[in-house]
Order: structure tokens, then sequence, then C-alpha cells
């Protein structure tokens, strides 16, 4: 079994995401010993944002007469995907910011969802080829928004995920929540506590 564990938090020992999805590996890993971590940090190792330039190569395939930096740039985009494909669970830091993620996280999503890898396109619509692993999503929030109406009116974070690993056929996704971790002390640890409890659900359950 591989889990890929993908953190995109850029504040390092100050990351409640960061706290949860070790503590998430580490609770798998102790329930299951024959499970091969593969670890990307992408606020340490961000993908480049998607230039017109890159687009033509990354997105598009226009392949012919590529220069280093579009080589370089191609490679990485097929080792991320091949990351993706090759993992039987997904670990996905994602903290809120500004109601929706990171944009070291958004870039990872532009260069992974691929078509003719990750989904293909049909008469019919678009058709996931990606499906058949499970995905964890570990968010991490400010103030509090589940169940509420400012959620349904602001969550560009966890529904957006969500989406996006249905677009590439994944629909095995958990969530793993600490709401209110800017509240105060208190408030923050309640939150760690009760993500502690949902990562000990989720990983016996699996």
């Amino acid at each position: 079994m591989i889990l890929l564990q993908i953190d995109s938090s850029p504040l390092g020992a100050n990351s409640v995401t960061r706290q949860l999805t070790a503590d998430v590996v580490k609770a798998w890993t102790k329930a299951r010993p024959n499970t091969t971590v593969v670890y990307r940090d992408l606020a340490v190792a961000p993908p480049e944002h998607l230039t017109a330039e890159l687009m033509q190569v990354v997105k598009f395939r226009d392949l012919e007469n590529l220069n280093a930096r579009q080589q370089s740039e191609l490679a990485l985009t097929d080792a991320l995907v091949d990351e993706v494909l090759s993992a039987n669970v997904l670990v996905i830091g994602a903290p809120m910011y500004n109601f929706s993620i990171p944009t070291q996280l958004k870039v990872w999503i532009d260069r992974i969802c691929q078509a003719g890898r990750t989904f293909r396109y049909t008469e019919k619509g678009p058709i996931g080829l990606a499906g058949g692993r499970k995905v964890i999503i570990v968010s991490a929030r400010g103030g509090r928004y589940a169940g509420t109406p400012m959620e349904t009116a602001l969550d560009h974070q966890e529904a957006y995920l969500k989406a996006v690993m249905g677009f590439v056929g994944i629909t095995d996704v958990s969530v793993v929540r600490a709401e209110g971790v800017a509240m105060g002390p208190e408030p923050r640890a309640q939150a760690l506590e009760a993500a502690g409890r949902e990562i000990e659900r989720l990983v016996a359950a699996a």
C-alpha cells in the first residue's frame, strides 16, 4: 500500500494541517505497517504557476521543440500525476485561506488534472480515470463554518477539493476538520482534540 502525504501550508511548525496530516499518517501506518509513505511539501517546493508558455506544454501537451525549462516542467507534471496514480491513499493538508485553498495546493491541482491520465473527455462529458483510491482531506479553519449558511456561501475549500476529486474519479473522500483554531487557545485545543477523534475513527473504519 502506498500513501501520498501532501502538505501545503507555509506556516511550518505552526501549521494545524501539518500537525494533523502527520497524525493521520502516524495512525494509518501504525494500523497498516505495510504502508509506504510518499511525501510532497508544496510549500517548500511549489510547482510554478501555469503561464501561457507552460499551459501549452503542461495542459495542451504541445511537445515539439521544448526548451530546457519546458522539459523540466513537463517532467515535474508527469511525476506529480504518477505519484497520485501510484497511491492507494492520499492525505491532503488544506487550510482555508480566504474561503479557499493555498495557492500552492491550487497549482498542484492544476498539474494533476491531466486529460488522458486522470480524466478523459467523451461525447457525454468528462470521465474520471483516477478512481479506486481513498482521499483524506485535512482541513483547518480559523473560524467556524461547518453546517452554517456561511459555509454554504463561502466554502470554496472543502467543497472545491471534493469536486476536483470527483472530477478525476475519486469518490471515496473523507474530511478531518479542525475549526475555530484562530479563536483562542481553548477553541484551538478543542478543535485538535475533535480532529484526533475523527482520525482514530477514520483509520479504524478504512
